[in-house]
């Protein structure tokens, strides 16, 4: 292998690592709201500076392979969509820490009929295995694979669309809930962003595959998608 080989097997290997503490800080975000458990719910806080380290640590990285290497093609189109990749973990990471933070904030534990019955618990795990499509999608450079997530993306949007009306049933039902209904609320918008990331995931995946940039896509019953070279 090339010097160039080498560091963007190295740089893909990084941002793969970064993709998995992602999603165990999303799943255990998930996990410390069900649970109520405010211990797992501060590990994702402190673990969130990891994330942080692994984004800079990235960014630099790609900067040295462009200063060093002048890469073109594939290896150039890699490249870019590693930086945009890796800027749209750190904001899933983000969110995940967001989550942990309402439940350390919260005073009351979060019932687990109401997450239920908002399908907060259905969009995460919707959220959850889209993150972990989106790397087995970048990992085996699937384009077909990514090419899913718009669709399944719906799923989040739908509950998204639904969480004023749902979360309004949840406090005429009982008005003391109305704290834990905000919260609730709040993990819903957070969750509908998970997509908007993954999705931007996706586009990345298929630019560098590919050498298609996607302008535009609009759910449709054919599933078609905009696309130019």
């Amino acid at each position: 292998m090339t010097p160039l080989e080498n560091e963007l097997t190295a740089l893909k290997k990084e941002l793969v690592s970064m993709w998995i503490l992602v999603q165990s800080q999303l799943n255990k975000s998930k996990e410390a709201m069900v649970n109520f458990d405010k211990d797992l719910a501060r590990e994702v806080l402190v673990k969130e500076k990891r994330v942080n380290s692994y984004e800079l640590k990235i960014d630099r990285d790609c900067e040295n392979i462009f200063a060093l290497h002048c890469p073109v093609a594939i290896d150039l189109r890699f490249l870019l969509a590693a930086l945009k990749i890796n800027t749209n973990l750190e904001r899933i990471g983000d969110i995940a820490a967001g989550i942990a933070l309402y439940v350390v904030e919260s005073t009351v534990n979060f019932d687990l009929k109401a997450l239920d019955n908002t399908e907060v618990i259905r969009m995460y795990d919707e959220a959850i295995n889209i993150l972990l499509d989106t790397r087995t999608a970048f990992e085996k450079e699937d384009t077909v694979l990514a090419r899913s997530i718009f669709k399944r993306d719906d799923v989040l949007d739908d509950i998204n669309m639904a969480a004023p009306e749902t979360v309004g049933e949840l406090i005429k039902a009982d008005i003391s809930s109305l704290p834990e209904a905000l919260y609730i609320l709040s993990v819903i918008r957070k969750l509908e962003r998970v997509g908007d990331q993954a999705k931007n995931i996706a586009e990345e995946i298929i630019f560098y595959v590919e050498a298609k940039i996607l302008k535009h896509f609009e759910s449709s019953q054919s599933g078609e998608l905009g696309i130019e070279d």
